[in-house]
């Protein structure tokens, strides 16, 4: 039986999303997307209504929900509506692309969204509402926590530590060992070999501050 599905936001993510939703049709139909910009609303994105309001989640509330928000200039913005819309966790839905790769005993926090070939090589604890894009990869030991974002290629070797609220831009490399602070920005293309301070900005290869500390 499928599950009506709600995405929070109608932007270039949530399409995204909409078509991984689409991937598993015996798992998900996408009922309506969700913005807060009242232009868009009564418009369609790929097919699909916007609805209204993000608040319109306490009316369908048969429905499970995914936030579709990730922006490097604002790292911690899924956290931010996640915890306004105040929904308990079996409210949201974990959405994995049938192409990706997870790992048998890989535990997945609500919320969660892998899309197609993102890879989890290992067992390991991945947070609620962390977004892991097109051909991630996360390798042994790795611990990605809540509302981390991951874009496009992103790459962790082993024993990294993605701290809450994090964004990995796309094609960013990280050694192994290292940590990546809550609300840190890691630039595309950026090659990372040491630890990123809590909300800084690291670019280049080697990353180093974007930011002073």
């Amino acid at each position: 039986m499928t599950q009506p599905l709600l995405l929070v936001g109608a932007g270039g993510l949530a399409r995204e999303v909409l078509a991984a939703a689409r991937a598993l049709p015996g798992e998900f139909t996408t009922i309506g997307l969700l913005d807060d910009d009242p232009g868009r609303h009564g418009s369609e994105v790929d097919g699909v209504p916007v609805l209204g309001g993000s608040e319109l989640v306490h009316e369908h509330t048969d429905a499970l929900v995914l936030v579709c928000v990730a922006s490097p200039g604002r790292p911690e913005g899924r956290a931010n509506v996640v915890r306004r819309l105040d929904l308990p966790a079996e409210r949201y839905a974990t959405l994995v692309h049938p192409a990706a790769s997870v790992a048998h005993g890989v535990e997945l926090g609500e919320g969660t969204v892998l899309l197609a070939g993102a890879v989890i090589t290992a067992p390991q604890r991945v947070g609620a509402h962390v977004l892991a894009m097109p051909h991630v990869l996360f390798t042994h030991d790795d611990l990605v926590g809540d509302f981390a974002t991951c874009a496009g290629r992103a790459t962790l070797a082993g024993g990294v530590v993605v701290a809450e609220s994090a964004y990995l831009g796309a094609g960013s490399l990280v050694r192994q060992g290292v940590r990546i602070g809550s609300r840190a920005v890691v630039g595309m293309g950026a090659v990372v070999l040491s630890d990123v301070p809590d909300g800084e900005t690291w670019v280049g290869v080697p990353a180093r501050p974007l930011t002073p500390s």
